[in-house]
């Protein structure tokens, strides 16, 4: 790296402008003498909106590939944008922060094939960055049940140049992209959160290969999980979670209660592309989790038994709660199919279900 700089300082005669992105900042002093005049701008306002396409710009430069996307999808060009911000928009690169981008190559790529829907481009192309994929051999990430979580940082973490062994793991997601700025407080904290539903989906899929080692969901010449949750029955489906359960490395992932249970499983269910919702509120209470997948609804109502001889009981009480609290009511339109769960902390799997 020292004699990249050098090389371009010896030439920076014939150069008129230089620039160059990168993930994140070092701390190798022979690397910034040999070329000491940069200007870092990561972070400066001016250039908050430099580095992917503002909403305007979609609307202004886009605006027949918009409508083609209409007649594609058969949906409305508001409600085109509507998905598009969904997935794609959400960058924030400011320390303010004031604006907020989409991303160039998923939006390009929609635009190519619109008829292939709002797919994932990000995790592929820009989500395995070489130093972040090293920092995760030799590090942990944190458990999926903080998946959810928001995650805060001083703004001066952002700025630093660090030895590689000292830089945190969420200012590594945040330059990485996996994170982005929401809010910047007065005493110069910064908190985080993914930017849309594309990252927030690559996380789950960082999250489920780190779970599994790299093992597929599937089986080869198997349905994947989204496929029978969409047309097999429930046996068949709480026999696929069974199996991504016991691909889990138990000893540095453990399930030890209901919410860790539950974040496993919204982990697994993104990472195979669907979209689950936790702890979905109606007026009578809050489901665990509800996921729509073709022409089913799908809530689940997980219990937790420490020990075998409650399974009956913890069942037959998520049964009650389900039933009590109305959930899923408010989906008359999609097949609705309610399940009671129960995680077996002894067995490691789910060893009761019930469609209510």
């Amino acid at each position: 790296m020292s004699q990249f700089f050098l090389t371009l300082k010896a030439n920076e005669g014939c150069q008129r402008f230089f620039f160059m992105t990168g993930i994140t900042k070092f701390s190798n002093t022979s690397i910034f003498s040999a070329f000491n005049n940069l200007q870092d701008i990561s972070l400066d306002p001016l250039f908050g909106s430099l580095l992917g396409y503002t909403e305007e710009e979609i609307s202004k430069y886009f605006d027949e590939y918009l409508s083609l996307a209409s007649q594609t999808l058969a949906l409305s060009k508001a409600k085109v944008l509507d998905k598009l911000r969904y997935h794609y928009d959400g960058f924030c690169f400011d320390e303010r922060p004031q604006f907020h981008v989409y991303c160039p190559w998923s939006v390009l790529n929609f635009f190519n094939r619109p008829d292939r829907g709002f797919q994932n481009y990000w995790y592929t192309s820009g989500g395995q960055p070489t130093v972040l994929m090293k920092y995760l051999s030799h590090h942990v990430l944190s458990q999926p049940i903080n998946y959810d979580d928001n995650k805060t940082v001083r703004l001066s973490d952002l700025n630093a140049s660090r030895q590689y062994e000292e830089i945190s793991l969420d200012v590594l997601l945040t330059q990485a992209g996996y994170y982005t700025i929401r809010e910047v407080t007065d005493d110069k904290y910064v908190f985080l959160g993914y930017p849309n539903q594309e990252v927030a989906g690559s996380m789950a899929q960082l999250y489920a290969d780190e779970l599994l080692k790299g093992e597929p969901l599937r089986q080869p010449g198997t349905p994947s999980i989204a496929e029978t949750m969409s047309d097999g029955s429930l046996d068949e489906v709480v026999n696929q979670l069974n199996r991504a359960v016991q691909a889990i490395d138990y000893h540095r992932y453990p399930i030890v209660d209901e919410a860790s249970c539950r974040a496993y499983l919204q982990v697994l269910l993104i990472s195979a592309a669907m979209l689950p919702r936790v702890e979905v509120h109606n007026a009578l209470g809050r489901s665990d989790m509800e996921v729509e997948v073709g022409q089913r609804h799908w809530v689940f109502e997980i219990k937790f038994a420490k020990i075998d001889s409650k399974v009956i009981t913890l069942l037959n009480e998520a049964i009650q709660q389900i039933e009590s609290r109305q959930y899923g009511s408010q989906h008359s339109n999609l097949q609705l199919l309610r399940v009671a769960l129960v995680f077996s902390e002894t067995e490691r799997i789910f060893v009761a279900w019930k469609e209510v």
